[in-house]
């Protein structure tokens, strides 16, 4: 198979917005692929290489070579140079590096150039999600999607997925099982606007878990060894002495739990999300470990001592959590009663958390899945700043104007920039803002298109950080338009102050 097929693949991916268009064609190259590229096309349709970490920054391909006029480069082919380039290290790496990617670059079409780029940078875009891939594995390979979809609870990449049943069928899928010392998908929670809204999702006597602005970990403990994976999975247990620690005092010999760990001040209140961050950032966990420490939280549990607990109901899982780690529960009620649960979700908001998780007591731990099982809840902040600048989109967005700057009234006729987003926004949105900013252009540099400040828009925002790369020392966490407010002029716009008073009382 030529990569130049995976590239066809994904440009028609794009352009329909039929899921089941979508399947079929991403069902029809893995059935093309061989048996030898089957995990690497897998792991290609699904928008990043097999290759955590390549090296390859923006900077590299600043400048890329001519692209081929024809093309002759494979998926294993490749997956190869990448994993060479993944591989350097030492003295001189960094020119071999640089080397080695114009090679790559200069053998692929403009097309395949292209690709590349939103491959490495994850920025495809082609609106095949992770589960429409594990769709279409079970269509190419004639298999139970439930066979898929279990297998896949247990392995990090959909890659080896897509080889074991196109090569082996729904017995090989059938070989995939929790492993200590393995990461499992984590469960995730879909979203309620309000306490009410949740509980009528959930229904009948809940877990109200206690929503803990921190870093996602999945901690494995096997005797003395001891791995704790990130949200994405990947391996940090250097970077988190003090939860390594935690695992090894418990009072057991194999158990894998799920939880968060968060920097704490002397108050107890959670900081800033950035300090909490940066323990992932870097390698210099016992150095940071005094200036940062962290507190671990667990709020599931899967494996006990040889014993499997992904299946069995939330509220066994549980009893058992508290019987081996009750010095590091969550915050918990349960309770059927919703004014338990609203004043609960008040005194997790007053501690300085992010709100509430409502939890069926009886579903199992649906690994990888955003079901209704658990539905989060948040205070939802808004602001209605002024659009500065506008960006081109890509991929399915290409051809309107998508990712808008966002500003606060500075108080001097000036404005503050606290962010970009391009989330929230539907067709019919994207293609009136186009028509409107084009009106409002005053110039351009590149792919951004600045515009008069005029427009005022709702934002909804989950929280703010500070920033260094805004000049306000801010940025909004998780922004997303709620509507565009054309009742109000931009001298309406709410100012840096406001936001720094929400940013102070957080």
């Amino acid at each position: 198979m030529l990569l130049a097929q995976l590239v066809e693949t994904s440009a028609a991916v794009t352009a329909t917005r039929s899921r089941l268009a979508k399947r079929a064609l991403l069902a029809g190259a893995l059935r093309d692929a061989g048996d030898d590229e089957v995990e690497i096309v897998a792991s290609y349709l699904s928008g990043r290489p097999r290759q955590r970490r390549t090296g390859v920054g923006w900077r590299g391909l600043a400048d890329p070579p001519e692209p081929a006029a024809e093309p002759s480069l494979t998926p294993v082919g490749v997956d190869a140079a990448l994993e060479r380039i993944s591989a350097l290290a030492g003295t001189g790496s960094q020119a071999a590096r640089a080397a080695a990617v114009a090679a790559l670059f200069a053998a692929a079409t403009a097309a395949e150039q292209q690709f590349l780029r939103g491959l490495l940078f994850g920025e495809l875009r082609q609106g095949a999600l992770d589960s429409l891939l594990l769709d279409a594995i079970a269509e190419a390979a004639d298999v139970p999607l439930a066979a898929v979809r279990r297998a896949a609870m247990f392995s990090a990449l959909s890659g080896p997925i897509a080889a074991a049943a196109l090569t082996g069928g729904a017995e090989a899928l059938g070989q995939f099982r929790l492993e200590v010392g393995r990461p499992v998908r984590p469960m995730l929670a879909a979203t309620a606007p309000d306490v009410g809204a949740a509980l009528d999702k959930v229904g009948g006597r809940v877990a109200a878990d206690g929503k803990i602005d921190g870093i996602r970990i999945q901690v494995h403990r096997d005797r003395d060894e001891v791995a704790v994976f990130t949200r994405s999975l990947d391996d940090i247990t250097d970077r988190l002495p003090e939860v390594v620690e935690v695992a090894r005092a418990l009072p057991v010999d194999a158990v894998v739990l799920d939880g968060e760990a968060v920097a704490l001040g002397p108050d107890g209140r959670p900081r800033p999300f950035q300090e909490t961050g940066s323990r992932t950032g870097s390698r210099d966990g016992a150095a940071l470990r005094e200036e940062v420490p962290l507190t671990a939280y667990f709020f599931d549990l899967l494996h006990l001592d040889g014993r499997d607990l992904v299946d069995a109901p939330a509220h066994e899982r549980f009893e058992v959590l508290a019987d081996v780690a009750a010095a590091h529960l969550v915050p918990r009620r349960v309770t059927a009663d919703p004014a338990q649960v609203a004043a609960f979700f008040q005194e997790m908001i007053d501690a300085g958390h992010e709100g509430l998780v409502i939890k069926d007591l009886q579903a199992p731990y649906d690994a990888g899945r955003r079901g209704s099982a658990w539905v989060k809840v948040k205070p939802r902040h808004t602001l209605d700043l002024v659009v500065l600048a506008v960006e081109w989109g890509s991929g399915r967005r290409h051809g309107w104007l998508s990712n808008i700057h966002l500003g606060a009234r500075d108080g001097a006729d000036g404005f503050v920039m606290l962010g970009k987003t391009f989330k929230g926004m539907t067709d019919e949105m994207l293609t009136w803002q186009t028509e409107r900013f084009l009106a409002l252009e005053t110039g351009r540099h590149g792919q951004v298109v600045t515009v008069r400040p005029e427009q005022v828009v709702e934002i909804a925002f989950d929280g703010i950080q500070r920033s260094s790369r805004y000049p306000g020392g801010m940025a909004l966490r998780f922004a997303r338009v709620v509507r565009y407010r054309d009742d109000k002029s931009a001298d309406e716009a709410d100012t840096v102050d406001t936001v720094r008073a929400i940013a102070g009382s957080a």
